[in-house]
């Protein structure tokens, strides 16, 4: 957008340009006392020009508090497809906001992930949005097997769903499977095909897997600054299509090692927390973790690694967490006996 598109007197306009000020932003950079002096505008005049040219810079209009309070209010969410976890999520995953979902290698991240984008293919009163779901891999390639396996077995996993209902499901048609190998291509998908899916109506879940992934491998230590302002743009883009599209956004993200030590034992323990620190831990609405425990369950003829699913921050829902397993079928919460 240029200068003459702006409602503004061409008074102010041409003393604008004088003071070569030549683009939108280089107005709001500038305080208020000195664009007077700049422009030799008076206070009004320079009031007029700074609230044109915010209204013309702004990417997408202003939210209230309240509007935001009713939407999380609304009580859509989006089932994971085991009443366990939907017991301790409360319904499920929010549809404003992000979720991160953290753990370490092995522990059923991937797993859960796939499993809510058949979930988010039933109606509404079956815990779905009625939609598919785009899945950005950074990492490793598209685990179709595994989708297609838990295809096939929906059936018994979602027993409370009428079977000629999930027949008439075409799973695999309504999950879109992008890949990123770096900050550039992901901005790219993100801002451009993400959303043409969601303006479609064509998906209605949004996964990244996994977050770390790329901001570890394109930032040394000394590049904190620069990958602070890319992890801000990146969440923000996140932000932004999730409250616009009323779409569930699910982040997995890798963990790192927290060493502590023990005065008393004179040993050193470690435990593990979400990477990408601080400030991407303020970007997320609700923070989940996956743990892998020593323990083993069977099912039949089937046997699974006990994991643990917990709650670590949500604004909605209280920390606590519930054992599950990973079958054929898929992601099931595991009942203490």
């Amino acid at each position: 957008m240029n200068w003459d598109q702006l409602e503004l007197h061409p008074r102010i306009i041409a003393a604008v340009r004088r003071a070569g000020l030549r683009f939108l932003p280089d107005v709001l950079s500038v305080s208020g006392p000195d664009l007077q002096r700049l422009t030799s505008l008076s206070g009004s005049d320079v009031q007029q020009l700074l609230t044109a040219t915010a209204t013309a810079c702004r990417r997408h209009p202003p939210i209230t508090a309240l509007e935001l309070h009713r939407r999380s209010e609304s009580g859509l969410r989006l089932g994971v497809g085991c009443p366990v976890l939907d017991q301790l999520l409360r319904g499920g995953l929010p549809v404003g906001g992000i979720t991160e979902l953290s753990g370490e290698s092995g522990a059923g991240k991937t797993q859960l992930a796939l499993q809510i984008c058949l979930s988010v293919q039933y109606p509404t009163q079956y815990g779905g949005l009625d939609s598919g779901a785009v899945y950005i891999c950074t990492e490793d390639s598209f685990p179709i097997r595994r989708l297609q396996q838990l295809i096939r077995n929906q059936s018994f996993l979602r027993s409370d769903v009428p079977l000629p209902l999930i027949s008439s499901l075409q799973f695999s048609d309504h999950v879109y499977v992008e890949h990123a190998a770096d900050l550039d291509s992901l901005q790219v998908c993100l801002s451009r095909r993400v959303p043409l899916l969601l303006a479609r109506g064509l998906v209605r879940l949004l996964v990244v897997d996994s977050l770390a992934a790329l901001f570890r491998s394109e930032f040394q230590a000394a590049d904190w600054l620069e990958r602070t302002k890319q992890l801000i743009a990146f969440s923000s883009t996140l932000r932004h299509l999730s409250l616009e599209f009323t779409t569930p956004v699910l982040c997995i993200n890798q963990v790192t090692d927290v060493f502590s030590s023990d005065d008393s034992l004179s040993q050193s323990s470690s435990s593990v927390s979400p990477a990408l620190g601080l400030v991407w831990a303020n970007q997320v609405m609700v923070r989940l973790m996956m743990r892998r425990l020593q323990a083993t369950v069977t099912h039949g003829d089937q046997s699974s690694a006990l994991r643990r699913l917990e709650v670590v921050l949500a604004p909605h829902l209280a920390q606590g967490g519930r054992d599950l397993a990973v079958w054929r079928e898929g992601v099931r919460g595991v009942m203490s006996s």
